[in-house]
């Protein structure tokens, strides 16, 4: 790949019913490192009267959506693009520093079509997506990639890269000349589908492990606070449609039944865990059935012809102030002299600088990182506490400055952190 500057990016938002959550997005993609940014929002009433009051309108290019349709608003968003790249990622998302040039920067390869990143979950640590294949039916299986580089993946039909619709990117003209994502996909699936279509094209799709955002899996009209599901009819309804779009009709039942499989293991276990009552199972599998009947029915016109003329040009790219390098500050210490170091930080964040605060526990208490909305980072967790899932994220023994040197060895891997690292706790 050409080494250079990532070509110029245009960050599509969707946000609904999230305006809080939709200024956190924000406030991180205003510290991203890459010096030719536009981020395109798309929100419901709620959250365009939240960024007019939180004076937010200025500098970006917005647009009130109220159809609750996520492959309807991106493609809204995507009207809006002038970037040479157009990335996506969720309100309730926020994005490490790097992100934007990171994902964007195997693009300066004429034959990159997409990029996908990596996903932390919840605890800001451990990963909820890394790379995934996924065929015809929907089916996501791991994919074995090289975590330390940028790798590419030429498609083929029936069988593609699957990118995560809050951590992905798509070269803008090849999108728009698509028609952008299929309607017909109101909620789950819209980005796999765009997958697919690219695969039968044979695009090449980077996998960019280095690009990272975290997600938090907010509630929302489909689902609450603990992932506890409000009903399956979208999920139901878009399987349906993506195996009538890509798969062999002999495959439908047993895809389907797959399906409902892993709907019912799924609420089986919230059931156990006593989120939900034993008739809750019986009635959401039914929302499941109901929505696979109803994509069986939707209508489905046919793709965009790429080869059509272009759309109506969108408005100039509007570069997001303030965007490029940064300096890093990393501030350690122990749970006794924290609120003085999230003060340092916001100052730090108000300056122009990326801050982040490390909070060292005497213990096992495990980590959580988190981004707060005033501008920094914060991790916490015990001096010996794990960081993440899995053997690598249980320390041996450390004194306080090794586990300093061990995190902070870590976050610079995606985020500035500067020189000085504490030897004692304070």
């Amino acid at each position: 790949m050409t080494a250079g500057p990532p070509p110029a990016t245009s960050v599509v938002v969707v946000s609904r019913r999230r305006p809080a959550a939709l200024l956190r997005c924000l406030a991180a993609l205003a510290q991203q490192d890459h010096a030719a940014l536009e981020v395109v929002v798309v929100a419901d009433a709620a959250g365009m009267d939240a960024l007019g009051r939180a004076g937010r309108l200025a500098g970006l290019k917005a647009r009130e959506f109220a159809e609750a349709n996520v492959a309807a608003a991106r493609n809204a968003g995507l009207a809006l693009a002038a970037g040479e790249v157009t990335a996506f990622i969720d309100d309730d998302a926020v994005a490490e520093p790097s992100w934007a040039a990171r994902l964007a920067g195997p693009f300066a390869d004429a034959a990159v079509a997409a990029a996908g990143g990596f996903v932390r979950g919840r605890d800001g640590l451990s990963f909820q997506w890394q790379a995934r294949g996924v065929d015809c039916t929907g089916h996501a299986t791991p994919l074995a990639v090289p975590a330390d580089r940028v790798s590419l993946w030429p498609g083929e039909p029936g069988r593609a890269v699957k990118t995560e619709g809050t951590n992905m990117a798509v070269r803008t003209g090849l999108l728009r000349a698509m028609g952008g994502f299929d309607p017909a996909f109101r909620f789950f699936l819209d980005e796999t589908d765009l997958n697919l279509r690219l695969a039968a094209r044979g695009a090449v799709t980077a996998i960019v492990p280095a690009a990272e955002v975290h997600h938090g899996f907010l509630a929302s009209d489909r689902r609450r606070a603990d992932r506890v599901p409000r009903g399956l009819f979208d999920i139901g309804a878009s399987t349906a449609v993506f195996l009538r779009r890509h798969a062999p009709e002999a495959r439908h039942a047993a895809a389907l039944a797959r399906l409902a499989a892993d709907e019912r293991r799924r609420l089986l276990a919230h059931m156990l865990a006593g989120r939900i009552e034993p008739g809750d199972v019986g009635r959401l599998l039914a929302t499941l059935a109901d929505g696979i009947a109803a994509g069986q029915a939707r209508a489905l016109p046919a793709h965009p012809d790429p080869a059509a003329p272009p759309a109506d040009a969108p408005p100039p790219f509007l570069p997001l102030a303030g965007t490029g390098p940064r300096p890093g500050r990393l501030l350690a210490g122990r749970p006794w002299s924290a609120a003085g170091r999230r003060a340092a930080a916001r100052a730090a964040a108000a300056g122009g600088a990326i801050a982040t605060v490390l909070t060292l526990w005497p213990g096992l208490r495990p980590h959580r990182s988190r981004y707060d909305p005033a501008g920094f980072w914060e991790q916490t967790g015990g001096l010996w506490g794990r960081a993440g899932r899995g053997p690598r994220g249980r320390p041996a023994a450390l004194t306080f400055a090794a586990r300093v040197r061990a995190e902070a060895g870590r976050i610079a891997r995606v985020r500035p952190i500067g020189g000085d690292l504490p030897a004692h706790p304070s």
